[in-house]
């Protein structure tokens, strides 16, 4: 018995039937995959390391250091191995990937951090000259080549997939929260090679619609149809492999569509009945056979929070005044295309529930209501000339700069709600509450942004379970690639 945690579900492998020609070429496929992508991360980081050479050369900064072309390619393999070793120690081999794949790039920067940390230090200590622009220039180059290297292998796993290679089709059952989870998470983790190609649901009222993944786009969905799941059902749909994604079904009907599964040589998989707050921990351990789960809280992370002010009230002050002469034209902007101030002041709520004002540039007709639900239509006519344009670069947001200088933000976090929706708040939304809200986060990044934040707090969940200083700095690295490039 194992189990495998894919975007936050525990789905745990109990494998129930056959059906395993397709399972070990999936697996055979998933090894050669494994191989490539060390081997690929191995020749990302030498030619970073090579390229930042090559750059202090061109430019002859600092003691102008010469080494010949041996030693380069000798230390940036040596320092290649050791990268992959901590990658690989760090998990970034592991077959699922995260959601909005953040945390695949904050892997990158903590390593990367941590590495050239190391190096950095060995340059005082080490026998020989060696130039710490060089390690200051390979610190630049190498998480933006790993970065560029990884989403080419991710496209390529992808386009062999859609080949047929390495891939096992699956239906998933449950077409509720848990199911899209699942759903979700094994689309956006090709290494897994499980590919849902519908999802079935006994409520026949959902017969049709459409499930979509958690992404940054709105590309891949499954249709839900009618159960039951029988074995004419499986084969139908040509699947090897039931996923149930309903956590509180019961032992009975578990074993029902299992034997439904077993009569077509098809296997299964089950989420537990585990659901916990943002704030708790859940460690599984395989004791011959007996899965045991493990709970606690998470400890309180008082280093990681004043890290965070610090980093805040610091990025957001050199953003200011950076972006004052924006400020001044975007307000004669605002004021020429309609009347009304050019700033636009709302209470909202924040960490704990306690009220601020939020700014922003005014984006809509000053007769709009001020606590009106957030526009879901460009063509909303509330909406100005100049606003449609704000809202699409968000730059209306600019002004929240103020709000994070003043401690009611964050520069990453769950985005900020008003009075009249947090008071239809349910137990597990106010478990957004807990941290303090921010400028950008996953929601803000994904394909569900067009939709209102309450019903898609899975983001601002999964953010507060796994928020960490690298994780910050990996969402604002994506807001900055994919955000302002209108992804």
């Amino acid at each position: 018995m194992g189990s495998a945690q894919l975007n936050g579900p525990v789905v745990s492998d109990h494998v129930f039937g056959t059906g395993k020609e397709i399972a070990g070429a999936r697996e055979q496929f998933e090894l050669a995959v494994s191989v490539v992508e060390r081997i690929a991360d191995l020749a990302a980081v030498m030619a970073a390391s090579v390229l930042a050479y090559s750059t202090y050369s061109i430019l002859e900064v600092g003691k102008r250091l010469h080494y010949s072309n041996g030693l380069v390619l000798t230390a940036g393999f040596v320092f290649a191995v050791a990268f992959v070793v901590m990658l690989d120690h760090d998990g970034a081999y592991e077959r699922a990937n995260s959601l909005l794949r953040i945390r695949e790039t904050e892997r990158i920067l903590r390593v990367c951090t941590q590495t050239f940390g190391i190096a950095f230090s060995v340059t005082f200590f080490f026998p020989h000259p060696l130039s710490r622009w060089v390690v200051l220039l390979a610190g630049i180059f190498v998480p933006l080549t790993l970065v560029m290297e990884k989403q080419l292998v991710f496209l390529m796993i992808r386009q062999l997939h859609s080949r047929g290679y390495g891939l096992q089709n699956v239906l998933v059952y449950g077409a509720g929260f848990t199911g899209r989870r699942v759903f979700s998470a094994l689309v956006s983790s090709p290494k897994v090679g499980l590919n849902p190609v519908a999802i079935v649901d006994d409520n026949q009222k959902l017969a049709g619609q459409k499930i979509f993944q958690y992404g940054y786009k709105r590309e891949r969905s499954a249709p839900v149809i009618t159960g039951p799941i029988t074995s004419d059902l499986i084969r139908q749909w040509g699947v090897s492999l039931v996923v149930i994604g309903i956590p509180s079904l019961s032992g009975e009907r578990l074993h029902e569509i299992a034997n439904e599964a077993f009569r077509c040589g098809a296997n299964v998989a089950f989420v537990p009945q585990l659901s916990f707050d943002a704030d708790t921990s859940t460690e599984y351990v395989d004791l011959d056979g007996v899965l045991i789960a493990s709970l606690g809280q998470l400890p309180p992370k008082r280093v990681y929070e004043t890290a965070k002010r610090i980093f805040d009230f610091g990025a957001a002050l050199v953003l200011f005044v950076l972006t004052l002469p924006i400020w001044i034209i975007l307000a004669l902007l605002i004021h020429l295309d309609s009347r009304g101030p050019a700033f636009f002041q709302q209470e909202r709520v924040g960490r704990e529930g306690r009220p601020f004002n939020l700014y922003k540039f005014r984006s809509m007709r000053a007769d709009a209501s001020k606590y009106g639900l957030h526009p879901t239509d460009v063509d909303d006519p509330r909406i100005t000339r100049i606003g449609r344009w704000l809202r699409r670069t968000s730059l209306d947001e600019l002004p929240q700069l103020i709000n994070v200088l003043k401690g009611d933000m964050s520069l990453v976090g769950p985005r900020p709600e008003m009075h009249f929706i947090v008071k239809h708040y349910n137990p597990r939304h106010w478990q957004r509450l807990k941290v303090m809200p921010g400028l950008t986060g996953l929601w803000q990044l994904s394909a569900d942004r067009a939709f209102l934040i309450h019903e898609n707090i899975q983001y601002d969940l999964y953010y507060i379970r796994n928020r960490n200083f690298f994780m910050d700095l990996a969402i604002l690295l994506h807001t900055v690639v994919f955000a302002m490039k209108g992804v």
